[in-house]
């Protein structure tokens, strides 16, 4: 099995809380520049996969390494898939979803999840960080459940359990090219429905999830105008 993995990062324009948010002037760098960047830490085999002939424009004036895809995707997970198609890769090769808003990654935790996948060898892998108090009642932050061999038991937006393995869901999945076509292909669950949770078919599905775990906190990603003030104001204080 091929260990060199290869990062795609899904980028559309049409975001509904942020116009064009893959191209937001975030002190000097556009957001998906930044990603881009962070993903090149770990891998020159990065691509950005994207259904906006403005953001290739974009894009191109810092990497070729930029992938056309159709714009009826209804998730990033549809169009990493279409652009791991166009590399032809083969069902071995280990492929990260890495999200277009999330800039301000450490690289450290894509190396860890590499690691972790050769190691532990699952189906799916994943990262967490630790669950802030004022995160636990809070539905729009992810929570998983993880058992003491750190596989995923479950993903849930409500406050439903207390137990010492809950953590803060972070939405990198890395899966070998395989897999994820397999993934693909598979009818969304009446739980990844219901909670707007794509990572509940494959445990719906009995594949296993391994839980990478980050043990400091990560700076927001972007999904609103205070995101952009926020994530300019860290990038103020931490790149000087």
């Amino acid at each position: 099995m091929n260990d060199d993995p290869i990062i795609i990062i899904p980028s559309r324009e049409g975001s509904t809380r942020l116009h064009q948010k893959p191209l937001i002037d975030l002190n000097g760098k556009s957001l998906v520049q930044r990603v881009f960047e962070l993903a090149l830490k770990v891998t020159n085999k990065t691509y950005i996969a994207t259904d906006s002939i403005l953001i290739k424009s974009h894009v191109k004036e810092f990497t070729s390494n930029v992938i056309m895809t159709s714009d009826t995707h209804i998730s990033g997970t549809d169009r990493v898939y279409e652009a791991a198609t166009k590399l032809n890769l083969s069902p071995n090769q280990f492929i990260i979803n890495l999200q277009g808003d999330e800039p301000f990654i450490p690289s450290s935790i894509l190396k860890d999840i590499v690691n972790n996948y050769f190691t532990h060898s699952p189906d799916v892998i994943t990262a967490s960080q630790p669950l802030k108090p004022e995160d636990i009642d809070n539905p729009n932050c992810v929570k998983v459940l993880s058992n003491d061999k750190s596989q995923a038991i479950k993903f849930y937006r409500n406050n439903e359990d207390h137990h010492n393995n809950i953590d803060h869901h972070i939405g990198i999945y890395g899966y070998s090219y395989k897999t994820l076509n397999e993934f693909v292909n598979l009818e969304p669950t009446i739980n990844e429905l219901e909670l707007k949770l794509e990572q509940l078919r494959f445990l719906d599905n009995d594949y296993k999830i391994y839980v990478s775990k980050f043990y400091d906190h990560i700076q927001k990603g972007i999904d609103t105008d205070d995101d952009v003030i926020k994530a300019r104001n860290f990038l103020e204080i931490n790149e000087n």
